[in-house]
């Protein structure tokens, strides 16, 4: 089965091939939004409602932030980025990819623990105990704790509360946040740490525990313009993610409107 991370490089290709071949009159052209991976239904959602409005339905390609920070800076097309952490907007700012302007942090989030809706335990997240006790000899699923930004949240949380050092060589490393989530909905792993958005996206797992806010760097959002954007629908559809009725549509998939 495709990864997402394949997905959204043959999204780029298909984007690609239609571009080589729209007449100069056509309607304007949708915009290419690469978002992350956690904004799956919410993402689509947003576009959804822009598209009743009359606008052509943005393009949307979900992967893990840190992959589609890379494309971007290889120079991969696109009109439209939305990170789940700050710092990897600021590496493409860096390499001098974004619109002047243009970059806004505009949702927040919560780092939890996820169990399968089967497993009602409750596990405290302040200190390490109760989490090594529940997860026992067994390992523990989350996105990639070097780059992806849920892992990097999570390695956080787990530094903060005494955990990492005992827990990193049983951690199963997803390539991005919905990867991990899977793995808890088949039974790979009997906890992972992921956002609280994702496992209000799936019916297979539960909230077993919330970290603390403080023992991660805040869980932010933000959306920004490109500078090799083409699409004249791309600031439009940018102003209306951050609008207030934008925002709504987040909030409804748990989101916290910043």
């Amino acid at each position: 089965m495709p990864t997402l991370q394949m997905r959204a490089r043959r999204t780029l290709i298909l984007v690609l091939a239609v571009l080589c071949v729209l007449p100069a009159h056509a309607a304007p052209r949708p915009p290419l939004v690469l978002a992350a991976a956690s904004l799956q239904e919410s993402m689509n959602a947003a576009a959804d409602a822009w598209a009743r409005l009359g606008h052509p339905r943005p393009i949307l390609s979900f992967a893990a932030s840190s992959a589609l920070a890379r494309q971007i800076q290889s120079g991969a097309p696109a009109d439209l980025f939305v990170s789940a952490d700050e710092p990897w907007m600021a590496a493409v700012d860096k390499a001098g990819r974004l619109a002047p302007g243009s970059r806004t942090v505009f949702l927040g989030n919560r780092l939890v623990l996820a169990a399968a809706a089967g497993d009602r335990r409750a596990v405290a997240l302040d200190r390490a105990g109760p989490l090594l006790a529940a997860l026992g000899p067994a390992r523990l699923a989350m996105a990639d704790p070097d780059a992806v930004p849920a892992g990097l949240y999570g390695k956080a949380a787990l530094q903060k509360i005494g955990a990492w050092d005992r827990l990193a060589p049983r951690i199963v490393r997803a390539e991005n946040v919905r990867a991990a989530l899977a793995l808890v909905e088949r039974g790979a792993a009997p906890f992972g740490i992921v956002y609280a958005t994702d496992v209000r996206a799936s019916p297979r797992v539960r909230i077993a525990g919330v970290f603390p806010a403080a023992s991660h760097p805040p869980i932010r959002y933000p959306v920004a313009r490109l500078k090799a954007s083409t699409s004249a629908e791309a600031e439009p559809f940018r102003r209306f993610l951050i609008s207030a009725r934008g925002k709504a549509i987040f909030a409804r998939y748990g989101f916290t409107p910043l």
